[in-house]
């Protein structure tokens, strides 16, 4: 037995709810939140642990610092890049139960589920499953993959009660955070160890979410080091096709990990890791597949852990010293079809200081290594089977008071070198203005590159069918299309102009609007080398299909966020996103690539999120979440309307019940395909689930 599947059977067969009728759950729920909207209740004290940020007025909240734009703490009103935090208590209002469904909450990012363990996510368009022009960080931690240059999302978690904020830069940080951080960076953020202190556990389930638990412990080795030690599981149900038949299989996990957290003077020491295992299933398109011992389903697991270490140092208020070093290994098994093992090292440094009061300056160099070895098949091969790859990196960024309190300027710039396409330069150039505490005004314009993956270099795909290619052929006899990769395949290059303006009308109410223009060149693109007829029976027209970078794009579009407290006990947030795309590609293969010359239809031009959040008294309250995301058209996919909702309800001040509802407008809908492996569209149903939180 796999040792994903002994914990699942272990801690998750459990079922914690009865499972009730979904269509008058909903008509509950609805009614709690007209309740909410026209109630207002004589509310006693707030409790301090679960309703901290509620608390807040909007000119604090403003005043939260962020990290993830400049590595040093900025005040959010007074950045100058199109910035959005996700806090703790959004998170635990939203009902969210992994890091991918709360990102939904940021204007600008498109996330689509693919199935019971797989996401999209992206930032300004050029969605996939490995969407490869964004930068994900843990903690300052890169979980970046380097087969296939993107994020395997079902790996990436933690104890969601853990997480601190999730910082969301929409558009380049290329000049801080280096290659690959295009179109954006999120970074997730984890509590310190000292904010963590006591125990907490937590367990659940119902309909899709079949189960979970989790449990941490924070104490002292001695006062000046605390540590957390955390471990959770949970059984998610399987999707479903349109049709009704299984999309996949339960998705098992267990996850453990710790904190230690040291302070000694102006020295800070921080040791954190992780380890994790899953157990997971697909269901394939073998007409799309030349494997011929493919089942229609495929079980899978993959295991993984990292171990990362931090010191920082405190020279004055403007001067510090980070050194940062991380390891990171994963094994992925999705047998017959794709197993790999990756292995990552990472040294990080920077020290700021600043010059006659008016330069703040931040400099630093990183090295990373990435060690991969895939096991080839029928299907899908590279070669070389290992490989080891290096990335060198130094970085500069001057941060210029030219009006103390009115106006910042900071130029900055990184160099790369990589293995696959050599030096690589990204400068950066920001302002911002603001000539009072109520308004910004920000501008910048700002170069990024996204490096080839190995897959893109060293890849062989054998295709059974390929139906997208347009044309007499197709229409003739079927084709089979061998893909490969090149190694003259250079960086895609990003070209953006930004403009932003956030205003605070009150301590009640403030708006933040973001524009782009983004010019890419050197996309990734198709051609076809050549055609073939097969000897055997029945005789198929072979397309050779090679990679280059012949393809371009211009995109353009706004974000628009506001932030309403009607009253203390009422809080209103929504954003709004539009996105333009305009890709030049070979006509021949334009709907080969969804994820590049097919972006234009498979990003959605209109997303808005509403969310309203309510406490009723100290003990209860009312969380609803509306969404829309306009069509998705490369598979004719409709846009649709859905709707989350919360209630949670504390008997005890450390005692929390909730339930929650997920997409209750209609039974079901479908979010996006897989771009990568072919198999059968998913169906996200609705769904309901409820638990039990207790700290002491």
């Amino acid at each position: 037995m796999k040792i994903s599947e002994y914990f699942a059977q272990l801690f998750f067969r459990i079922r914690f709810i009865k499972l009730i009728e979904l269509r008058t759950l909903a008509v509950k729920f609805l009614a709690i939140a007209i309740l909410a909207d026209l109630t207002h209740m004589a509310a006693a004290q707030n409790n301090a642990a679960d309703n901290q940020l509620l608390g807040l007025s909007l000119e604090e909240l403003m005043d939260i610092k962020v990290t993830t734009v400049s590595r040093r703490p900025q005040k959010l009103s007074e950045v100058a890049s199109a910035v959005f935090v996700i806090t703790q208590d959004d998170i635990r209002r939203s009902g969210a139960t992994n890091i991918p469904d709360a990102l939904r909450m940021a204007p600008g990012v498109q996330v689509d589920r693919l199935g019971t363990d797989k996401w999209a996510v992206s930032i300004r368009g050029f969605t996939g499953r490995f969407a490869n022009k964004l930068q994900v960080l843990i903690d300052g931690r890169s979980v970046y993959n380097p087969i296939f240059s993107g994020t395997m999302w079902e790996q990436q978690d933690t104890l969601m009660e853990d997480i601190e904020r999730i910082e969301v830069i929409r558009g380049p940080a290329a000049t801080v955070w280096g290659i690959n951080a295009v179109n954006g960076v999120i970074n997730i953020i984890t509590k310190k160890a000292a904010d963590t202190q006591g125990t907490l556990l937590t367990a659940g389930g119902g309909s899709f979410e079949r189960g979970f638990v989790g449990a941490r412990y924070g104490s002292k080795l001695n006062e000046d080091t605390p540590f957390r030690v955390y471990a959770k599981g949970f059984t998610r149900n399987h999707t479903n096709t349109l049709s009704g038949a299984s999309n996949d299989d339960q998705w098992h996990s267990a996850r453990g990990g710790f904190r230690i957290d040291h302070h000694r003077g102006n020295d800070r020491f921080t040791l954190q890791g992780d380890i994790f295992a899953n157990a997971i299933g697909d269901t394939y398109d073998k007409s799309a597949i030349n494997l011929p011992s493919l089942a229609n389903n495929a079980r899978g697991q993959n295991e993984g852990g990292n171990i990362r270490f931090r010191w920082d140092r405190t020279l004055s208020e403007q001067s510090s010293i980070m050194f940062q070093t991380y390891y990171d290994r994963v094994r992925y098994q999705m047998s017959p079809i794709v197993s790999f093992d990756t292995e990552s090292f990472d040294v990080d440094a920077q020290h700021r200081f600043s010059v006659r009061d008016w330069h703040d300056i931040t400099w630093g160099g990183n090295y990373r290594l990435y060690n991969s070895k895939f096991f080839n098949n029928s299907f899908v091969s590279l070669t070389p089977e290992v490989r080891t790859n290096h990335v060198y990196s130094g970085f500069i960024r001057d941060d210029m008071t030219l009006i103390p309190n009115r106006l910042y300027f900071n130029l900055g710039t990184r160099i790369d070198h990589n293995d696959f396409t050599g030096l690589e330069i990204q400068p950066s150039a920001r302002l911002a203005w603001t000539p009072n505490a109520e308004n910004t005004l920000w501008l910048s314009v700002s170069r990024a590159v996204r490096t080839p993956s190995r897959a893109e270099n060293d890849a062989a795909l054998d295709f059974l069918q390929f139906s997208n290619v347009p044309g007499l052929l197709s229409s003739l006899f079927p084709l089979k299309a061998a893909f490969h990769g090149s190694h003259t395949f250079q960086s895609e290059k990003l070209l953006a102009y930004e403009l932003g303006y956030r205003h605070r009308f009150s301590p009640q109410a403030s708006v933040d609007i973001a524009g782009f223009v983004n010019d890419y060149s050197e996309l990734r693109d198709f051609s076809l080398g050549g055609f073939s007829v097969s000897t055997g029976l029945p005789r198929q027209i072979i397309a050779s299909v090679l990679t280059n970078n012949s393809a371009a794009a211009l995109t353009y579009g706004f974000e628009l966020s506001g932030d309403w407290k009607p009253t203390q006990k009422w809080r209103l947030q929504g954003n709004y996103s539009f996105i333009d795309m305009r890709i030049s590609s070979n006509s021949l293969t334009k709907n080969f690539d969804p994820s590049v010359s097919g972006a234009d239809k498979v990003t959605p031009q209109h997303q808005i999120s509403l969310r309203s959040n309510y406490d009723l008294s100290d003990k209860l309250d009312v969380n609803l979440w509306l969404r829309y995301v306009s069509n998705i058209a490369y598979y004719n996919l409709p846009g649709y309307v859905t709707t989350d909702a919360k209630v949670s309800y504390r008997p005890a001040k450390n005692i929390e019940l909730y339930v929650v509802g997920q997409n209750l407008f209609s039974p079901n809908h479908q979010e996006l395909v897989s771009d990568f492996i072919p198999s059968i569209p998913a169906v996200i149903s609705r769904g309901v689930y409820g638990g039990i939180q207790v700290r002491f």
